[in-house]
């Protein structure tokens, strides 16, 4: 009876020792805007018993609903969804601030409860806070980005762009053309270390207390640009440019200045009629979409596939953990 037992405690301490030696992994999802990431993810966390963190930099803000495309109760299934909701538009959150609640959510909660947590967006400027950090980025004097500011909100952007595109054209190929916050983030950077902004952007892990495994998401361009377009159509039906105006004294927010709002905005302003506006957002959209893209395939080790191959992910996202637990 004493031998049994005592060999039942020697299980339980090797399970237990098992259990503690098991590296954490986190799951990224990534890709471009309605490429079928939502769904994806939720399905994953189903499988894993997990939760997701949204690497979104609109979508933790409360008052945007429609044109951040941001996923409906029914569509997140009852998957608990951080960074959604969150925050109020006055409130700033960077892309720095995100990293800080970001790993402090997987290291003090997450990674208590869970041997695999997801990260699903297409923030490329998150998703690189959490692979490669955001430590390595100067201090910038308050000056440098008022004098940035001052010449867009004089000259708009072309000038800005100029001037990225000469001191950093890999940067300048993957931005957003129509992202001020981004486009002079960058500058201040380049202009406060002397160094172009995309070498503070490695595509090199940290070092975290957990393993960073990349999924990427692509389809077909018809298909994707296909997809885009109808997601528009159903934002307008859903009511995008009611929310637009709902917002318009909000407008000066960076979270507004992006696509799926300025070109309404313009709309309202007599630049051009509601139907031009309806094309300028498919277009936009599109182009963002590509840029997304462009910003992704930076990672060598990102493993891409197509979001209907749920089977195959599950199969390489197993093999790498058992490789990793080895």
């Amino acid at each position: 009876m004493i031998g049994q037992l005592s060999q039942h405690i020697q299980t339980l301490l090797a399970l237990k020792l098992n259990s503690m030696s098991k590296k954490k992994h986190l799951i990224i999802i990534a890709g471009p805007t309605a490429v079928g990431k939502t769904d994806l993810t939720v399905r994953l966390a189903q499988h894993y018993h997990t939760e997701i963190i949204s690497c979104d930099s609109r979508q933790c803000f409360k008052e945007l609903e429609i044109g951040t495309a941001k996923p409906t109760g029914d569509e997140m299934q009852g998957i608990p969804h951080h960074f959604i909701d969150c925050f109020p538009l006055e409130k700033l959150f960077s892309a720095g601030k995100f990293e800080t609640a970001a790993i402090d959510l997987l290291e003090n909660d997450l990674f208590r409860k869970y041997d695999v947590v997801l990260m699903s967006g297409g923030s490329g400027l998150y998703a690189d806070a959490i692979i490669s950090g955001m430590n390595g980025f100067p201090e910038v004097p308050i000056s440098v980005r008022q004098n940035l500011y001052e010449v867009y909100h004089q000259q708009g952007l072309p000038p800005l762009l100029a001037e990225l595109e000469v001191c950093d054209p890999e940067y300048f190929k993957s931005v957003d053309h129509n992202n001020p916050q981004r486009i002079v983030r960058a500058l201040e950077v380049i202009r406060v270390s002397g160094k172009p902004f995309s070498q503070f952007r490695t595509n090199q892990s940290i070092m975290r207390g957990f393993e960073i495994i990349l999924i990427g998401l692509n389809r077909d361009r018809h298909e994707l640009y296909d997809r885009i377009n109808r997601r528009m159509d159903l934002m307008i039906e859903q009511g995008l440019f009611e929310e637009a105006k709902r917002l318009i004294r909000h407008r000066h927010h960076n979270a507004l200045k992006t696509v799926g709002y300025k070109e309404i905005f313009a709309y309202f302003d007599d630049e051009y009629d509601r139907e031009e506006a309806i094309r300028l957002l498919k277009r936009n959209s599109r182009r963002y979409a590509k840029r997304q893209l462009t910003w992704f395939q930076r990672y060598e080790n990102m493993k891409w596939f197509h979001p209907n191959e749920e089977r195959k992910i599950r199969q390489f996202i197993d093999k790498k953990i058992r490789q990793n637990n080895e």
